[in-house]
Order: structure tokens, then C-alpha cells, then sequence
């Protein structure tokens, strides 16, 4: 199986799903997209397979800090992926795919279910 895990190092979630891949024996590929970067290709595949609105992390201090118009502005698969792409922080975390099964966010069951 291959499973690529994608989001950034810091993030307390993101070290969650790290850990239950390593505590399940899952070997895996970790994509920081604060370091290794994060174009509109990437952006597109993400949007494609889980659908920009699950995407964008509304909840988070990144969100709240972008002025008014351009969260007013995120109104489709276009506009998300150019706000996204300057902003990654508001991606929600993490990003799975595991051998084309795609999740975002992390859930217990939902990856032992996947990554089994």
C-alpha cells in the first residue's frame, strides 16, 4: 500500500495520524507542504477527490485573520485553490491517500478502516 500524508510538521493533529500510521505499521510518505511546497496542481487533486469545501478550514486563526473580501471570495473550486495556495495553513489536516482512498481530517477508525 501507498500512503502519502500531507500537512505540516507543527500541527497537533498532524502528529496524531503520524503516530497511529507508526503505531499500525503503516509505512508512509509525509508531504509538509510548508516545506516541500504546495502548487495548484496538488491543490486541484485534493479538490478532485474530496471537493473544495471540505478543504477549506474555516474554524482556524488563519481564516479569521484573512480580510473579509477574500473569505467572501471563496465561493468555488477556483477561488479555494488560489486562497489555499497562498495560504496553505488553511488546508484542513491531514490529507491521506492511501493508494487512491482519500480522507482529510483525522479519525481513528476511519483510517484503521483505510489503512488496514
Amino acid at each position: 500500500m501507498t500512503v502519502t500524508i500531507y500537512g505540516i510538521s507543527n500541527c497537533d493533529t498532524m502528529k496524531k495520524a503520524r503516530s497511529f500510521l507508526a503505531e499500525n505499521g503503516v509505512d508512509h510518505v509525509f508531504h509538509d507542504y510548508r516545506k516541500a511546497g504546495l502548487d495548484a496542481d496538488l491543490l486541484a487533486r485534493f479538490v478532485q477527490e474530496l471537493g473544495w469545501e471540505e478543504l477549506v478550514n474555516r474554524r482556524g486563526t488563519t481564516w479569521r485573520k484573512l480580510p473579509e473580501e477574500t473569505r467572501a471570495g471563496v465561493t468555488d473550486a477556483a477561488s479555494a485553490i488560489a486562497v489555499l495556495v497562498a495560504n496553505p495553513s488553511l488546508i484542513k489536516r491531514p490529507v491521506l491517500d492511501a493508494d487512491g482512498r482519500w480522507l482529510v481530517g483525522f479519525n481513528r477508525e476511519e483510517w484503521a478502516t483505510v489503512c488496514a
